[in-house]
């Protein structure tokens, strides 16, 4: 209890001095992050509305595996990452090992599974309901998913957050392809491990709190962008 204590007081006191470090830091998780997500949000959104509304040979078993790759392990997806981006893999030329951009990369991978099958779902219902109209309106594939996705984007925005709630707490995969390099790489979670096997228990849970009064005020934001919470939405 004294540590819960003490880490609320650390965590009040570095936000309210506004610690250099801290906010380079929180900015940093923050790019990364919301970097991924755009990213993983303008594949997998797409991608779920594509397979609502197609009919192919393997369409199921495609399905299957894009619920399946839900679960990939983070430290698997920083490893394959890692090795391809190594002086020795194929895109080792282009020195994005130990950067935020391989950071992003690993991200990206792990989340735009979450995305897509999620929007799958949503889209899905919503075809069921709009194929009989957009059939007869003849419209085309693309026309069809730039409809079901425009009505079920609040839907989406569910989905897209899901993916944030995945990144934002991440630590295996960044690590590894990251490096935790103080003032390049260093992000909450990663900062979180340092200081957890250090000993500094108290700044670990202080930078605990933050991270989750991070995710809070970033849903909240987007919340109250997109006009969520008016009309009894929620």
């Amino acid at each position: 209890m004294n540590e819960l204590l003490e880490g609320l007081s650390t965590a009040l006191r570095l936000v309210f001095s506004a610690d250099r470090e801290l906010l380079e830091i929180t900015a940093r998780s923050l790019q990364v992050t919301l970097s991924a997500v755009l990213i993983a949000s303008l594949i997998g959104l797409p991608l779920g509305a594509w397979l609502a509304v197609n009919r192919f040979r393997f369409r199921r078993a495609t399905i299957i595996m894009l619920n399946a790759l839900m679960g990939l392990p983070p430290v698997v997806v920083g490893l394959i990452v890692y090795i391809l981006l190594s002086r020795s893999g194929p895109f080792g030329v282009f020195g994005l090992l130990f950067t935020p951009t391989a950071m992003i990369i690993a991200q990206v991978i792990i989340i735009t599974p979450i995305i897509a099958s999620i929007a799958h779902q949503a889209i899905r219902e919503l075809w069921a309901d709009y194929h009989d109209l957009l059939i007869s309106l003849n419209t085309s594939k693309w026309q069809r998913i730039k409809t079901l996705i425009f009505d079920a984007r609040r839907s989406l925005l569910t989905a897209s957050l899901a993916g944030f709630g995945r990144a934002i707490g991440e630590v295996g995969a960044i690590m590894i392809v990251g490096g935790n390099i103080d003032h390049v790489t260093r992000v909450l979670t990663t900062a979180i491990a340092l200081e957890t096997s250090k000993g500094d228990f108290a700044l670990a849970l202080a930078l605990g709190l933050i991270l989750i009064a991070l995710a809070v005020a970033v849903n909240l934001a987007i919340h109250l962008v997109s006009g969520t919470e008016r009309g009894g939405r929620w």
